[in-house]
Order: structure tokens, then C-alpha cells, then sequence
């Protein structure tokens, strides 16, 4: 599914200001009501926008430690690996990768001796053969979505 020009408006908008309303929406991009409202339901609907919560910074609540770990596992254990890993409150994100390694795992902890608390419960399970980790020492590029948004919907570059 595409977006198109007013779909990037509009989620431009609502990324610099996540609580805007409704109303104020379709004020600021010079649209109705009903138009901003159906727009989002499509968005939600088709899975182009997943959420509106909050944006949390992992290292404001404590855990200001952040690594990578690539991990290789026992032919046939994805799904077990899947259910352990998710039991892991440190796990931020799993991606089942090609290359070396078969998982790669965004990880957090509130130290550097308390990551290695984390990866021991993350390999302490039959179905991960090995681990290697990178500590991430800063993040210059945060995960950004509107740049794509705004390639994909031909909007020019600069504010909304």
C-alpha cells in the first residue's frame, strides 16, 4: 500500500506532535474533520501506523546500557527461542536475520556488569548454540520512519 502527499502531511504532523487532535489536524493541513479522521483509520487499518503510545527512552527509565547480540541456534528451535526470548524484559526487538548468526537482538541493561546478567538469561537456554554481542557506545541516528515517509509520499524535504 502507498501513501500519497496528504498521508505524508499528516504523518509528518502527527510525529512532530503526537498529541495533536483531530481537529487541529485537519486545521493545520487545510482539510475536514472526516478527511484526517478516515485518513488515520486507513493508516491504522493498513498497518502504516502501529501505534500512538509514548515514546519511551530506555536509558530514562534505567537501563542506559545498549547492545546488539547475534545469535546462532540449534536447527529446527526457532519457535522455542522465540518463546524464551520473549520472556525477557531486556529483549527490545528480535529480527531473524541471514549471514552470520540466525537472530539478531537489540538488548538493554542498567549496566555493563548487569548486561552480562542479560546475556546469560538470554543464551541460558538449549536452543541458542552462541552468542556475540557489540555494546553500543552512542546513537547518532536514532531510528527515524519520516524520511522514508516522506520519499514514499513525495513530499518535499523541510517541515510539513
Amino acid at each position: 500500500m502507498g501513501i500519497d502527499e496528504l498521508d505524508g502531511r499528516l504523518l509528518h504532523l502527527l510525529a512532530d506532535e503526537p498529541r495533536i487532535g483531530v481537529l487541529e489536524a485537519s486545521r493545520r493541513l487545510g482539510v475536514a474533520r472526516g478527511t484526517v479522521q478516515a485518513r488515520l483509520d486507513r493508516l491504522q487499518a493498513t498497518g502504516v501506523i502501529r501505534g500512538f503510545g509514548p515514546d519511551v527512552d530506555p536509558a530514562a527509565v534505567g537501563y542506559p546500557v545498549t547492545a546488539f547480540a547475534t545469535l546462532e541456534i540449534k536447527q529446527g528451535q526457532g519457535a522455542d527461542v522465540r518463546a524464551h526470548l520473549a520472556t525477557v524484559p531486556e529483549m527490545l526487538e528480535l529480527h531473524t536475520i541471514t549471514g552470520h548468526g540466525d537472530m539478531l537482538c537489540r538488548l538493554v541493561a542498567r549496566s555493563n556488569a548487569d548486561l552480562q546478567r542479560v546475556i546469560d538469561r538470554v543464551v541460558g537456554f538449549t536452543g541458542i548454540v552462541r552468542a556475540s554481542t557489540a555494546i553500543v557506545m552512542e546513537n547518532p541516528v536514532p531510528l527515524r520512519i519520516i524520511p522514508l515517509v516522506r520519499q514514499a509520499s513525495g513530499l518535499a524535504d523541510g517541515p510539513g
